[in-house]
């Protein structure tokens, strides 16, 4: 046996053949169940799209480069968890894309900000972040607050989306603009939008109930952030402390 792979060893061409075939047939013993199965993420109760404007909202995050300095994924590990909350969990990134897990933490994560300052807190710290966090490095965004939210897309983007596995339902289409003007409207019924998007937060966002800014729509996407799931009724695989 030693022998033969003394041989194998000394032979350059024979030793690149079987490396190759090792390699391919641990892929596809790897690779191929995955394609009897539907998806690889465990589901869990209270996951859905983002609303109209939470999804502009996001678009905005995006623009500007926030991943950049904020992540958006709490590690499996006792000071992150004690910091920030639950683990992330896949399943809370299956509807993003992209994903916005980052690689850099200049600010903290905010996996799990949503509802953990209030709304007008949020607009302090988009208007001057220094006025409520002293020692904070991070850019002011006053003008999100002076710039009206573009709405004619917001449908067609929901149907790209859907291309790509995301369940908006054809009614979320149809209601895509209507949605995205009522989330922020403190004087809209939203009875039927909330029985579309539970766990929405509701009502003016930026502080002028007039107008929608582009404020609204990201300070509706940050107050979502770690609200779908109730981590205490979902535990998958627990945690280990």
């Amino acid at each position: 046996m030693f022998i033969k792979h003394a041989t194998i060893e000394r032979n350059t061409i024979l030793l690149g053949v079987l490396t190759l075939l090792t390699v391919a047939i641990g892929g596809l013993v790897e690779i191929v169940p995955l394609f009897t199965i539907q998806t690889t993420i465990e589901r869990v109760e209270g996951m859905r799209p983002y609303s109209p404007l939470e999804l502009a909202g996001r678009n905005i995050y995006i623009r500007e480069g926030c991943y950049v300095c904020h992540s958006q994924q709490i590690r499996p590990l006792r000071d992150e968890v004690e910091r920030y909350g639950h683990y992330s969990l896949a399943a809370e990134s299956m509807y993003d894309h992209p994903f916005q897990w980052g690689s850099k933490r200049t600010g903290p994560d905010l996996a799990r900000v949503g509802a953990k300052y209030s709304n007008e807190w949020h607009v302090a710290h988009m208007i001057d972040p220094r006025a409520v966090v002293p020692q904070s490095i991070m850019p002011s965004y006053p003008f999100l607050a002076e710039k009206s939210l573009g709405q004619r897309d917001i449908a067609e983007h929901l149907k790209a989306l859907r291309v790509v596995g995301v369940p908006y339902t054809d009614e979320m289409v149809a209601k895509a603009r209507d949605d995205l003007a009522a989330q922020a409207d403190p004087e809209a019924d939203t009875e039927a939008f909330l029985a579309r998007y539970p766990k929405a937060m509701v009502g003016d966002f930026d502080g002028n109930p007039k107008r929608l800014t582009e404020m609204d729509a990201l300070i509706a996407y940050l107050q979502v952030l770690g609200r779908m799931v109730e981590f205490d009724r979902t535990q998958p695989g627990g945690l280990r402390q």
